[in-house]
């Protein structure tokens, strides 16, 4: 079996409700292709006593004649076919009882729940009689896996009926960082450096399963061709099967997914509707809180801004990149993304993604600025500009507890980054009018983050701190 990458603290959580003298139920959430299911196989290995999956659209029928099928496969006994999710479970208790361990609990594994518990199917009522009339009783673990992490928060977390305050741990597992995307690849003993790695990551962001189709041998450059635009690569189009595996009605997901797509800085609820044409209210806030649950989106309120103004970034690194490069292009042909590569487009996009990718690293920014255990809300600012003003857009600005903001520019480039006159100008101006608009009276450092770091010449002394790609990836 593959070796198991990281997931430490996931791990630790597993072992623990596993070891505990009490009856356990886990919920364990995350993304498509993001490995919950790989993770409960490795740290369960040989352990699971049952093991069973929803089958996505599947009727009733066909969800019971698999469970039923598993069950015979559990029994010493000829079994009577169920009608029903509580016959099912009752059948299950009754071989449950001939299959207790005195070395320890049951393990039972209930795999993409949300296509199991579909409406009127009876599931989740059923589940409940026999978590609360049995498994509680015989020291038991149980664990419930989806990708659709909005719906078992909702109906299995925050459950008001039989489930309520049920689940004892919970887990959401979240796509590799940088730091255990470049293990995963050096356990594969594939050779990249940190500039490819990010490179790679930007078109597919920390998705394990993706990760897996990088082969070695290959530069970043060749192996995105392979996966994303050869006519058999795995993320040419994956983006069709991603939303609909995940979300009902999942048109309108795709739509706010497309939306933001066009505004790589965000946009606010009005902006979102204007876009999509849907209409205000708790369906909006639904998918779109959907859509944060999952990781697909990112919502935050810009420095000095109230809720109502909140922005909305897309912040899921594949489908960024499939709306803006994927579906745009015709598959098979050779070289066609190092030619892509050298375009005003491509140049834009990394520039936004690897500003994305340091938003998802703020505790390693922290960690390098030695700001590790001082309290700080990272943000953005935007000001449009009067007739005092020009308008000034700020990457990522981090409000320390400390009285300092360290106003960040980040810049992604394939050498030394040099700052010339006018981009020299540019920064002051940046900082001055931050400072006249916000009022602050905090200490305003200029801090840069660069891929290779700067160059050395009369300008870049103006910088108070100095970070390349490196950090992002301790």
């Amino acid at each position: 079996m593959e070796k198991l990458i990281a997931r430490e603290k996931e791990q630790v959580i597993l072992q623990e409700a596993l070891m505990s003298n009490r009856s356990e139920m886990v919920a364990i959430i995350g993304r498509r292709r993001v490995g919950k299911t790989f993770l409960i196989r490795s740290v369960y290995n040989g352990q699971i006593d049952l093991e069973f999956t929803g089958v996505q659209n599947a009727p009733l029928e066909e969800q019971l004649d698999n469970f039923y099928f598993l069950l015979q496969q559990f029994s010493d006994d000829k079994l009577e076919a169920p009608k029903n999710w509580l016959q099912a479970f009752h059948l299950l208790i009754t071989i449950l009882e001939n299959k207790k361990h005195e070395e320890r609990k049951l393990i039972l594994f209930f795999d993409e729940l949300p296509w199991l518990a579909t409406r009127r199917s009876g599931f989740l009522r059923a589940f409940g009689f026999f978590w609360n009339n049995w498994a509680t009783k015989n020291n038991i673990l149980i664990v419930i896996s989806g990708s659709a992490a909005s719906w078992i928060i909702e109906k299995v977390i925050r459950d008001k009926g039989g489930l309520h305050n049920r689940i004892t741990r919970r887990i959401t597992l979240k796509p590799f960082n940088l730091a255990e995307m470049e293990t995963y690849f050096k356990s594969q003993n594939i050779r990249l450096n940190r500039y490819e790695t990010i490179l790679i990551y930007m078109a597919m962001g920390g998705i394990p399963h993706y990760m897996k189709e990088v082969k070695k041998g290959k530069g970043a450059i060749q192996n995105i061709e392979d996966i994303c635009f050869a006519s058999d690569g795995l993320l040419t189009d994956e983006f069709v099967n991603l939303y609909p595996a995940l979300f009902e009605n999942s048109d309108n997901h795709i739509k706010v997914i497309r939306a933001l797509a066009t505004k790589w800085k965000g946009l606010t609820r009005s902006e979102i509707i204007k876009a999509t044409k849907l209409s205000n209210g708790g369906g909006l806030t639904k998918v779109l809180n959907e859509l944060d649950y999952s990781g697909f989106i990112s919502a935050y309120i810009p420095f000095g801004k109230r809720k109502k103004d909140m922005l909305y970034r897309l912040t899921d690194e594949y489908s960024l990149f499939y709306i803006n490069f994927i579906e745009k292009q015709k598959l098979n042909i050779k070289g066609l993304w190092q030619a892509l590569s050298q375009t005003q487009k491509f140049k834009s996009w990394t520039g936004y993604a690897f500003e994305s990718i340091c938003l998802k690293h703020i505790s390693q920014i922290q960690e390098a600025l030695r700001i590790g255990g001082v309290y700080t809300e990272p943000s953005s600012f935007t000001f449009k500009g009067d007739d005092t003003y020009d308008g000034v857009q700020i990457d990522l600005l981090l409000d320390r507890n400390d009285k300092i903001i360290n106003l960040c520019e980040i810049k992604f480039h394939n050498k030394e980054f040099t700052i010339t006159k006018s981009y020299a100008k540019q920064l002051r101006n940046k900082r001055g009018t931050f400072q006249d608009i916000s009022k602050t009276k905090k200490l305003v450092f200029l801090t840069m983050i660069t891929t290779f770091g700067l160059k050395e010449n009369e300008y870049s002394s103006m910088i108070d701190n100095s970070l390349t790609m490196d950090v992002l990836f301790d």
